[in-house]
């Protein structure tokens, strides 16, 4: 039986304590990170942070990050202009598309 949901790498799906001994961080840490909204997990209906895949690595990236001496907040703005940055590269490339189609249906 295939889980479609295991699929989505943004399912919330694992604890804090699931993502801690998985990374070998402490718990302090994730809430650190989560309250200083460098990552930010969804909540279950009783409040408890649920981590996806996709939360996982980033929070991998900010531990990296934190060892190479960055601060969290350095990190939650690098993490937005990445945010930024693809989503108008996602942009681009459909203005592209549209652009490219436009010039097949006229020649001129």
């Amino acid at each position: 039986m295939r889980l479609p949901m295991l699929d989505d790498e943004h399912t919330p799906f694992c604890t804090v304590g699931q993502v801690f001994s998985m990374l070998a961080i402490q718990q302090a840490l994730l809430r650190r990170i989560d309250d200083q909204q460098a990552v930010s997990p969804e909540r279950s209906a009783g409040g408890q942070r649920r981590y996806s895949r996709h939360d996982i690595v980033r929070v991998q990236q900010v531990v990296i990050m934190m060892g190479e001496g960055m601060t969290l907040p350095a990190i939650r703005r690098i993490i937005e202009l990445e945010q930024q940055l693809a989503q108008v590269t996602r942009e681009r490339d459909e203005l592209a598309r549209q652009l490219a189609a436009y010039r097949r249906l006229d020649p001129e």
